[in-house]
């Protein structure tokens, strides 16, 4: 649970910007059970987000999160920036078009 706290954190720091006006919901909507997740929202400021979540080997010494989801964001550029990302017990991976890429080894 404490890494979804934080990936929404990040989240939240990666669209935190000082709006013109108050952004409007045109979309929220969620599903969340003991074993999985599922959520997604939309603003009038270009922000989107959706996640799913899965909790994979419950009751074990290795229970862990999978989440797999995307966001999206209108920046300063006017330029729409959207982050695909995988977070399990691997780390939190991210990809996009804007994103670096590491070099494979």
């Amino acid at each position: 649970m404490k890494f979804a706290i934080v990936l929404f954190a990040l989240f939240a720091l990666a669209v935190a910007a000082p709006p013109s006006q108050e952004a409007q919901i045109l979309r929220s909507d969620s599903d969340v059970g003991p074993e999985s997740f599922q959520y997604g929202f939309e603003t009038s400021d270009g922000v989107k987000a959706d996640a799913q979540g899965q909790l994979n080997n419950i009751g074990s010494d290795h229970e862990s999160l999978a989440v797999r989801g995307s966001f999206s964001f209108v920046a300063d550029d006017g330029q729409t920036y959207t982050v695909n990302y995988v977070a399990d017990e691997n780390g939190f991976q991210p990809q996009g078009a804007h994103l670096p890429v590491a070099p494979e080894a």
